[in-house]
């Protein structure tokens, strides 16, 4: 698998073609009816991640680092899917323009996923290249790899992609102690779900450092899962970090042969998304088991749902 792995890595400079793919607004991203509002916002990642950041408010600590409770219709907002109705949900809360920060109690009550697609989307917006990415960020609980999305966009000045994790505000950075740069997030600091399947599968790190530690949910298993996930999401795809379709393992499940062999050649497809542009798009479209159908399994709610529901 090495070799495969290390062959999908290419010095060849990003193409204009995949440039202009990621410049455009997926069914997921587009703001839809709600575009004008997208003209206020800044196009550079710092005031992106700012204006995000007065938007949305992340779930699971919105009442220990921000003093805003969070009660079980407000945790409904975690499930919606497309930008669009992020927007109209935000403009319930505070119809002021997007380009105002929000108090905690009027953001958009959202996860690391919810911080990714807005700034997917903004960047789209003024036509810069910007894609999800889907992975585990090592600066959350030290020694562990947690489960998490971010921005990538394009430096066209340096000609290459940067890791933006727009959910790391200085509240976040200061109550988990994280002093790296969330505008160009270090490579080592956060490793793309391909990138950490090959380390699980070459044994150069225990899978069970891999997942997500509240829920205890931590295995090969988990970083399957997140490939499938992230290869949508490269797809024009954005969904849910706990939507289930297809060939996604169940819980804890031992993975097969056949199983490994399909997640080592899609982690060989996504390790490197440019180069392998064309292959990994047909393949996504193509394949039964990894494209996203209308309707996925929301694995919190334990029930079937039409992918753009609220």
């Amino acid at each position: 698998m090495i070799a495969a792995f290390m062959a999908s890595r290419s010095t060849n400079p990003t193409s204009e073609a995949v440039l202009d793919y990621y410049t455009r607004q997926s069914a997921f991203s587009s703001p839809g009816r709600h575009a004008a509002l997208f003209d206020a916002l800044p196009s550079d990642p710092a005031g992106i991640a700012r204006a995000v950041q007065g938007l949305l408010i992340y779930e699971h600590v919105a009442e220990p680092f921000y003093g805003c409770p969070v009660d079980d219709e407000r945790r409904t907002e975690s499930h919606i899917r497309p930008v669009e109705k992020i927007i109209d949900t935000l403009l319930q809360l505070d119809n002021r323009p997007l380009s105002i920060a929000r108090s905690p109690e009027h953001r958009l009550v959202g996860i690391c996923r919810h911080f990714m697609l807005l700034a997917v989307a903004i960047f789209r917006h003024h036509g810069i290249p910007a894609r999800g990415r889907g992975g585990f960020g090592a600066y959350f609980n030290p020694g562990k790899y947690e489960d998490h999305w971010v921005c990538e966009y394009w430096k066209a000045g340096e000609g290459r992609w940067a890791l933006l994790d727009s959910q790391i505000d200085a509240v976040f950075a200061r109550n988990l102690s994280i002093r790296l740069d969330p505008l160009d997030v270090p490579q080592d600091q956060f490793i793309p779900s391909p990138d950490a399947w090959r380390k699980c599968r070459d044994g150069d790190l225990d899978p069970q450092l891999f997942g997500i530690e509240f829920s205890q949910m931590r295995g090969l298993w988990f970083v399957a899962g997140s490939l499938a996930r992230d290869l949508a999401t490269l797809n024009g795809c954005e969904i849910l970090p706990w939507d289930v379709w297809g060939a996604q393992p169940a819980v804890d499940a031992e993975l097969s042969a056949d199983e490994i062999a399909l997640f080592d050649t899609i982690a060989v497809l996504t390790a490197d998304p440019d180069s392998n542009f064309d292959a990994m798009r047909r393949r996504f479209a193509n394949d039964t088991k990894l494209t996203l159908p209308h309707s996925v399994f929301n694995a919190l709610r334990q029930r079937q749902e039409d992918v753009f529901q609220a």
